[in-house]
């Protein structure tokens, strides 16, 4: 059972999909994560793709963050980050895209988005964070000190250097490894 963790939504249960469609994070790497960058989640803007449940986004604005925008190409997916959104009462400080990553990307680049937190947490073993990497690197929706956290499978091998983008720090729980990025300028 998915719930959040601390801040103004702590306790809250969040739905999941009852398929197997989508792999939440666990409360304990959620936590990790969290722990990891806790200093630079209130008052940021935050992008959330390949949203799943809305889990990561709905945690960082629990804590403070200023706005999220959810990304999912899933309308199932959509639906339930918005129920999840609507059940926490975090609904008026988020937008939820029922998009491909890329064209979103596209997207919020052309409307002047920018995000300091972006949280990556795509399908396992499909090679989908350098893909989404590139994309991210090909629009301009991030910040020069944006952090982009990354989660995959151990068994995924993930690129050192994306574009400007360097993989500065991995940390690894069980099968999952949490991968973070910067630009390197």
């Amino acid at each position: 059972m998915l719930r959040v963790i601390s801040g103004e939504a702590k306790g809250h249960k969040l739905k999941t999909l009852k398929s197997n469609l989508t792999r939440p994070t666990s409360d304990k790497v959620k936590g990790s994560i969290f722990n990891i960058i806790a200093s630079i989640v209130f008052d940021s803007d935050v992008l959330d793709l390949f949203a799943g449940t809305g889990n990561l986004g709905i945690e960082a604005l629990s804590r403070g963050a200023r706005s999220a925008v959810f990304v999912d190409k899933n309308r199932e997916c959509s639906q339930i980050i918005n129920e999840n959104l609507t059940h926490t009462k975090l609904a008026h400080k988020a937008e939820v895209l029922v998009m491909d990553v890329c064209n979103a990307l596209s997207k919020l680049s052309q409307k002047g988005n920018q995000f300091d937190i972006v949280f990556l947490d795509p399908p396992y073993a499909k090679g989908l964070v350098d893909d989404t990497l590139a994309c991210i690197a090909s629009v301009d929706v991030i910040k020069p000190d944006t952090l982009i956290v990354a989660e995959h499978d151990a068994e995924d091998v993930v690129s050192e250097y994306i574009g400007t983008f360097k993989n500065f720090r991995q940390q690894k729980y069980g099968d999952t490894i949490i991968s973070f990025y910067r630009q390197e300028v």
